[in-house]
């Protein structure tokens, strides 16, 4: 039995995606379809993904091409101005696009007697040029697994350095920084909790823009100096998952845990910035091998 939560979710979801099949052919906004499903910027993409299966941009892109399929079929227009009407500049990008879903060319898929194919969806939307979504079902994929405890969270007084910039240069930067401060003051050890605050979503956020602070928590009063700030983070509920692997694969936890576990579970997201808090050294640990403390802002709903 679905929670008032996820019922209220997938009402909003739905609204989003009603709202993109009647303007595919607009320059649909991150925030002007978080404003349509009245979720927050900062969570609506990792909400969408997990409630979906696929970015926003990869939904549009997708919804896009499974039309451009239909007019190739049923309509007369030259392929140039279905692969500008799908959002392509050039006819070789859309022909490459178009093969990479369907397997072959638009020419010869327009001369094939055989009738229109949808192209992969997990949750089973596609481009219906008869009528206008009326329900849907998020999808479920491995959000019953999830080992995802809710816990309350005292706040914690930390040092932190700011990196900006694509995630891999800038949180490097910034845990350098922090680490040869922190270093010649005695604040590393063995039990030192290292902890990163993630300001914004790499898969929405432009690389050059993304915000970072590495941190450590403080167990004695220590004051801003030059790069390195103090800052207090924490308090409240918070739904904690653990990651075992890449890093780069963080993006597949938050949007589970967003988009799926919180809402089957009577929880609704919080704002604000998530953080993550590193068990094991990279340096020593192979990248299977790391594991990563999510922490997501939530509150009962």
């Amino acid at each position: 039995m679905k929670t008032s939560t996820e019922q209220d979710y997938q009402a909003r979801i739905l609204r989003v995606l009603v709202y993109i099949q009647n303007h595919l052919d607009e320059a649909v906004s991150l925030d002007d379809l978080a404003e349509v499903a009245c979720f927050s910027p900062f969570h609506f993409h990792r909400i969408f993904r997990g409630m979906v299966g696929e970015s926003v941009m990869e939904h549009v892109r997708r919804l896009r091409l499974e039309r451009a399929s239909f007019e190739l079929k049923h309509g007369k227009a030259r392929i140039t101005h279905v692969a500008f009407n799908a959002g392509y500049d050039t006819l070789d990008a859309f022909s490459r696009a178009f093969k990479v879903v369907f397997g072959v060319a638009p020419s010869q898929y327009r001369k094939e007697h055989h009738p229109p194919v949808a192209a992969r969806s997990d949750a089973l939307i596609h481009y219906d040029p008869y009528g206008e979504m009326t329900d849907f079902q998020s999808i479920q994929q491995g959000a019953s697994l999830m080992d995802v405890d809710v816990r309350q969270v005292p706040k914690m007084k930390v040092a932190f350095a700011r990196g900006t910039g694509p995630y891999a240069q800038g949180a490097q930067a910034a845990w350098q920084k922090l680490c040869t401060w922190a270093g010649p003051k005695g604040l590393l050890g063995p039990n030192t909790k290292f902890i990163g605050i993630c300001h914004d979503d790499p898969e929405v956020t432009p690389p050059e823009k993304i915000r970072y602070d590495a941190t450590i928590v403080l167990d004695r009063e220590i004051a801003a100096e030059g790069d390195i700030g103090v800052q207090e983070i924490g308090g409240g509920l918070w739904a904690v998952a653990v990651h075992k692997g890449y890093y780069e694969k963080l993006s597949d936890l938050y949007a589970q845990c967003c988009g799926q576990w919180i809402p089957q579970n009577g929880y609704s997201v919080r704002s604000g910035p998530s953080l993550e808090i590193y068990l094991n050294d990279p340096d020593s640990t192979p990248p299977d091998e790391l594991l990563t403390e999510v922490y997501l802002a939530v509150e009962k709903s």
